[in-house]
């Protein structure tokens, strides 16, 4: 009976109502959703299905290293905008208003940073100089309207990404004027968007880990 009642015990632990139907509702039904929804819009474009289910390299044979760096660079702009996303959620109650409004302005720009790299957004359908001033627009809304804040957390990693990913848009801009050639010219360029990845990412960490973003206890 013991083992029996331990049994009860442990389901009743997993199968807790509120908890089942938030997994549910928040994971399951949207994750069944959108696999669907883009397995039928895919196709009805014209893909064939293991082209949409399989990975690029497996579908090709190529090296599964083919755009090793690219790839990484995705990951540090989507570890940026989870953790900025997750501080919101999770510190709802304890963070400041203002550090609200500066994570969800980071969480959005490196959102749309790792869906542009992913998708080839401002090299295939939208226009880089768009894309480019988007970008713009948005780091010229968090350091104007979260500059002391940015100075207090670290203000260095701030500036320094910022310089870094400027001079990574500058180079693809300029790119037919330099004398170099294309393979140079794309080693510079990505290097510099590379770093600048790295940078914002270990400042969104630190900005995540700051006091300087929670409400002081009374």
């Amino acid at each position: 009976m013991t083992h029996i009642e331990n049994i009860k015990t442990l389901l009743k632990q997993i199968f807790v109502s509120k908890k089942l139907w938030s997994c549910i509702l928040i994971a399951i039904v949207p994750a069944m959703l959108f696999y669907s929804l883009s397995l039928i819009g895919l196709r009805s474009l014209g893909f064939e299905t293991m082209e949409i289910l399989r990975d690029p390299a497996q579908q090709s044979g190529a090296s599964s290293f083919l755009g090793f760096l690219s790839n990484i660079g995705i990951w540090f702009w989507i570890s940026s905008a989870a953790i900025s996303f997750f501080t919101i959620l999770t510190s709802a109650s304890v963070i400041k208003k203002n550090f609200k409004e500066l994570f969800f302005l980071t969480g959005m720009l490196s959102l749309l940073l790792a869906i542009d790299d992913f998708f080839l957004i401002h090299d295939r359908y939208v226009h880089q100089n768009i894309c480019y001033l988007t970008y713009a627009v948005f780091l010229g809304c968090l350091f104007i309207r979260h500059f002391k804040m940015i100075i207090a957390i670290e203000g260095f990693a701030f500036l320094t990404a910022g310089i870094f990913l400027g001079l990574s848009i500058f180079t693809d801009l300029v790119q037919s004027e330099v004398p170099l050639g294309y393979v140079d010219v794309q080693i510079i360029e990505e290097g510099f968007k590379f770093i600048g990845a790295a940078t914002w990412l270990y400042f969104i960490g630190r900005a995540a880990s700051s006091p300087f973003i929670f409400l002081q206890k009374r």
